[in-house]
């Protein structure tokens, strides 16, 4: 009877919590519980991840369609004093005649090839590349069972994450998959008085009568967030990633603003299920946050267009895109300098971070060939020069020159956006017993001064043993002076982008506090 009765109880206890025995087992055997205490026992850096330093990725999807504004034209089509706004109405017709999905059969990606993207990758110099899966927009750029509003069942008609993610890795390179669609969900309760945009800033489509995002057709809430929140929260933002994690196994999950609008139950809940899932895989995986809304202690931090102005602590990411403007390919879309774009990540490398770099197809899969031409000279001078970013970690210090960078985050990317480094700066990356000085540009003059060896600058017992200049045959002449290291720069000129001393030395050195 009392065995009887303990069984009793036992029972009642799993109906009461909603586990069964089997489930409570099998979370028994999991690794990563949806708590901070348990999460914060993942390793958020691995080495591959801190190794690699350079990822690309695109936004490409529907909005590539009408080629104009920006990646927010889904948004942007609605509001009538909004220079979008009058293009479509022009172009296309009242956006409640001509809403967001009619552009999805026009995206077709008939040119896309996605072997031969991940070969320009590759040569690009690129370690993990991947895409926006999906954007604020709805839509999704695999093959979802989630909604109907995917690449396989329409546009394209093609699994183009999937495509993509067997290429990457047959070149060796790892899958970064990036999320914005915490935005997707309509939050549309409160309007203030005059200042409509600002009321629906927390949803991507504005609820205006009479436009598609107010529809009832069940296929068109899908795309357009209209569904109540609960089921969205479950079946849409949580289903999508799961469905990604489990069919295409990415090794880089990135999440963009608006995640805090999730419930931070829900926010641990995905980690645990991702990293339990790379733990069966037998996989290191990273969790990179765009806000303050997941614990540093689990994840990295990104800094969208712009930089940190002193070495992290911890490894850290910024993704920065090809062009000015948009980050999906408009007409006239305008291309940054390669050297511009080689100094960020040469900046970025330095004081521990990694760059995520945008590229901007068109909607027919072309790659435009001014951006090929960047992609390319960047692999081209990290052919020479890699070594002094690959596998690097930062010195005692970033580096010197006269350029100073604000406070990094979005808040200061106007800011970021306006600076260009001179010939002046250089930057120092570290492996072993070998220090990289790489300064911007071919410096003016016949030698160089490193300011950081100079007597009384540092204390410790590092010594220089040799100097040379990577891609550069002949011997570079130095010397250990007290006001620096003097290099001798050869006569003929290497590199206008930017250059790369080698200095093998031996010892142990540290900046003084007045250094």
């Amino acid at each position: 009877m009392k065995r009887l009765l303990s069984i009793v109880i036992i029972l009642e206890f799993f109906i009461i919590t909603g586990c069964s025995p089997e489930k409570k087992a099998e979370e028994a055997k999991l690794r990563y519980t949806p708590d901070y205490a348990s999460l914060a026992k993942h390793n958020q850096q691995p080495d591959w991840f801190q190794d690699a330093k350079l990822g690309i990725y695109f936004h490409w999807g529907v909005y590539s369609v009408p080629a104009f504004g920006n990646e927010w034209y889904p948004r942007r089509m609605h509001f009538e004093d909004d220079i979008v706004y009058k293009h479509h109405l022009k172009k296309y017709g009242h956006p409640s005649e001509f809403g967001y999905h009619d552009f999805v059969p026009m995206f077709k990606a008939e040119n896309f090839n996605a072997e031969e993207w991940a070969e320009l990758f590759k040569k690009t110099g690129a370690r993990f590349a991947g895409l926006v899966a999906e954007h604020h927009d709805g839509y999704s750029m695999w093959a979802s069972k989630k909604t109907p509003w995917n690449t396989m069942e329409t546009g394209p008609m093609r699994d183009i994450t999937g495509e993509l993610g067997k290429a990457l890795r047959a070149q060796d390179m790892k899958l970064i998959t990036t999320f914005h669609h915490a935005k997707h969900l309509q939050r549309h309760d409160s309007i203030p008085e005059g200042n409509r945009k600002q009321g629906y800033r927390n949803s991507h489509y504005p609820f205006f009568a009479g436009m598609p995002p107010t529809s009832n057709d069940e296929k068109l809430k899908y795309l357009y967030g209209n569904i109540p929140e609960e089921q969205w929260m479950e079946e849409v933002w949580m289903g999508k990633l799961k469905e990604v994690i489990d069919n295409y196994q990415p090794d880089i999950m990135w999440f963009d603003s608006w995640l805090d609008q999730i419930p931070e139950q829900k926010r641990y809940e995905y980690a645990a299920y991702y990293l339990n899932k790379a733990d069966e895989w037998g996989k290191e995986v990273v969790i990179i946050r765009k806000q303050e809304d997941l614990p540093l202690e689990f994840s990295l931090n990104d800094l969208e267009k712009s930089r940190m102005n002193k070495t992290g602590e911890q490894s850290w990411m910024t993704d920065e895109t090809i062009s000015y403007g948009s980050w999906c390919y408009t007409e006239n879309l305008r291309i940054k300098p390669t050297k511009d774009l080689i100094h960020v990540l040469v900046d970025i490398v330095s004081k521990n971070g990694v760059l995520l770099l945008n590229i901007s197809p068109m909607a027919n899969g072309t790659i435009p060939e001014d951006q090929q031409t960047v992609l390319l000279e960047i692999g081209e001078w990290l052919n020479t020069n890699g070594e002094a970013i690959y596998e690097t970690r930062p010195w005692i210090t970033f580096g010197e020159g006269p350029t100073k960078e604000p406070d990094g985050h979005f808040k200061n990317h106007n800011a970021f956006s306006k600076l260009v480094y001179s010939n002046k700066d250089m930057r120092y990356t570290s492996k072993g017993n070998t220090v990289y000085a790489t300064f911007f540009g071919w410096p003016d003059g016949k030698s160089v001064l490193l300011e950081t060896f100079a007597k009384g600058a540092t204390s410790g017992d590092l010594k220089v043993n040799n100097v040379s200049l990577l891609g550069y045959e002949g011997e570079i002449k130095w010397e250990m002076k007290d006001n620096g290291l003097e290099i001798s720069l050869p006569e003929k000129t290497i590199n206008k982008m930017a250059i790369v001393f080698k200095l093998d030395t031996e010892g142990s050195v540290q900046l003084k506090e007045n250094g």
